[in-house]
């Protein structure tokens, strides 16, 4: 999705190079004026607008300002994408949006990373220690879901841990439950955290749990992406596993998180994050309403009622019929795009909910249609160059 959606953006924006040459010569007026703003407000608007042409250089500068590239990371790029996080939670930022975020701060942790191990190996020399041999303070292992390939978050994860002295097992993304299990057993981990960020990804965090109640592990679970939640993990993943399960809100947290369940005080800590999931858990149920379902009497009478003796018409060929290099253009036309505002988790509240509704939409209809507009355009060059041919055997 990342490479498609940079792709996109060129097609329609293609580099020109007077543009490039002002961006050179330094800050200007009009859409470049963000960079008149200090480290931080570059950063911030950077990661927020998905922009990464100048993320080296603000981020060495930050770097230099800092002396740390921790505090870089837990400073102005996780405010960054806290301010991401929330406006994804209103409602005010969408999917494609939060992937190129995301883009902009994988390139910005890049950067800080041989910075970081060399501060850890220069660290473990001054200790007397073999820097090859280190001393960790716990093993977490590491895992994007089955079904999930995003994993920026998890990564800056692993990156805040690995510079607090834990030692991180990443398993990388579409990790089937078996796998994550097996080897979390392996390398006898201290903690397992599942990370994900589409929807059915909460289904698999679920499964997991069950899995590591049914094994009977002890380790805490850590939950965490752009589609969880506190509230999900209390209803749905805590009542699966006896362990403790912690929703973790972003990446600068996980290191309290793991320190808190690898402390003496960890029952404590456990303790007081169930009885908080267990009051979260108490409001959802109170706020359901119960369904008013009909009788099995009521149901049958609603029956369709056909007409057995209405003879189907006669099909216009039997056997196989190939369809070669359709039209690209009729078959766009055929098109259900309610999967695919779905996809970027668009989502209008009824009656606005499905494609061509969603555009009447309050809170998502303006991003839903700039969406559509630019997939509508990327077909038209799709057509235009005949990159695709449709052909197809019914």
């Amino acid at each position: 999705v990342e490479r498609f959606l940079e792709f996109a953006e060129q097609v329609k924006n293609p580099p020109k190079g007077a543009a490039d040459g002002a961006a050179a010569g330094g800050a200007q007026g009009g859409k470049d004026a963000w960079r008149n703003g200090n480290y931080v407000e570059r950063l911030h608007h950077a990661l927020i607008n998905g922009i990464d042409k100048f993320i080296n250089e603000d981020v060495e500068e930050a770097r230099a300002d800092l002396k740390l590239p921790l505090v870089v990371i837990e400073g102005p790029l996780m405010q960054g994408m806290g301010i991401i996080g929330d406006l994804f939670g209103a409602g005010k930022m969408f999917l494609p949006q939060v992937i190129k975020s995301a883009r902009v701060m994988k390139k910005a942790v890049a950067y800080l990373t041989p910075f970081m191990e060399e501060e850890k190996r220069a660290a473990a020399l001054a200790a007397g220690e073999d820097p090859d041999q280190p001393k960790y303070n716990g093993v977490v292992l590491m895992a994007t879901v089955k079904g999930d390939v995003h994993d920026i978050g998890k990564n800056i994860v692993g990156v805040v841990l690995g510079c607090n002295n834990f030692k991180v097992v990443d398993m990388g993304v579409m990790v089937p439950c078996d796998k994550i299990l097996e080897r979390a057993m392996q390398e006898k981990v201290d903690v397992i955290g599942l990370s994900g960020l589409i929807t059915p990804s909460l289904d698999e965090m679920v499964y997991v749990a069950e899995q590591m109640q049914a094994r009977g592990m002890k380790m805490p679970l850590m939950i965490g992406g752009a589609t969880t939640s506190k509230r999900h993990t209390a209803v749905k993943i805590t009542t699966k596993y006896d362990g403790g399960v912690i929703h973790v809100l972003d990446a600068s947290r996980s290191c309290t998180v793991v320190s808190a369940v690898m402390s003496t005080e960890k029952r404590t800590y456990l303790d007081d994050i169930q009885d908080e999931y267990t009051e979260l858990r108490d409001e959802y149920y109170s706020t359901l309403v119960d369904k008013k379902w009909k009788t099995l009497e009521q149901a049958q009478k609603l029956k369709p009622e056909l007409d057995w003796s209405i003879v189907p018409p006669k099909p216009k060929f039997i056997g196989n019929l190939l369809l070669k290099d359709h039209s690209i253009t009729e078959i766009v036309e055929y098109i259900d795009w309610t999967p695919f505002f779905q996809v970027y988790q668009l989502r209008g509240k009824y009656p606005n909910r499905d494609y061509p509704n969603i555009f009447r939409d309050d809170r998502v209809g303006a991003e839903a249609k700039k969406l559509f507009a630019e997939a509508k355009e990327m077909l038209e060059w799709v057509v235009k160059e005949n990159i695709l041919q449709a052909s197809g055997v019914v």
